[in-house]
């Protein structure tokens, strides 16, 4: 009598195969999501922390020259375009100052770098773009590669000035009415007010 040595099975099923794809996409699936909000809750923290770094060097700056920065009085409402000003105010005065020690300064210059992150050169938080040297003129940007927002005067909000960040949809409603604070543009926001 002969016997197949083969009786045992040859390979997997179409419906196995079909099992174990299918867990590996869920998993995969879970393993993305998951890497998504991380990064979504790494930017959202790292904005906050920037807001409040900006705001303690802009306090110290109101400490030391009297004035918030910016060149105006009052800022416009919706706070945009206003961070080269800060940029200059923040670091690049200071900078101009410590590299050439004897320049003239005037009153209205900072004499010492308020925010070193700021460094275009060094700058390992993304704040501003890379440069190989220091530009006279750069933005500062919050992590989703939007401009920062800021205002002082009598637009503020705040007592004093206001900062912040439009999040990641880059949408807000800066406007001082009751209303604004609930508009559904403005829930991603972070801010100092």
């Amino acid at each position: 009598m002969k016997t197949n040595p083969r009786r045992g099975r040859q390979g997997f099923s179409l419906v196995e195969l079909m099992a174990v794809i299918t867990i590996i996409v869920i998993l995969a699936a879970l393993v993305v999501g998951g890497m998504s909000f991380v990064t979504a809750r790494q930017a959202k923290n790292k904005a906050q922390v920037q807001i409040e770094l900006l705001s303690k060097s802009i306090q110290d700056y109101r400490h030391d020259m009297g004035r918030y920065p910016g060149v105006a009085d009052n800022t416009p409402v919706d706070g945009k375009d206003m961070t080269e000003e800060l940029y200059e105010a923040l670091f690049y005065e200071g900078y101009q100052v410590t590299e050439n020690p004897g320049g003239v300064v005037t009153g209205d210059e900072a004499t010492k770098i308020y925010l070193p992150e700021l460094d275009p050169t060094s700058s390992k938080q993304g704040w501003v773009g890379p440069a190989t040297s220091v530009p006279a003129k750069t933005k500062i940007l919050d992590p989703w590669g939007r401009e920062y927002r800021y205002r002082k005067g009598t637009n503020a909000q705040n007592a004093d000035f206001d900062i912040w960040s439009t999040g990641p949809d880059g949408e807000t409603n800066p406007a001082d009415s009751p209303g604004a604070l609930k508009d559904p543009k403005n829930r991603d926001d972070l801010k100092n007010f």
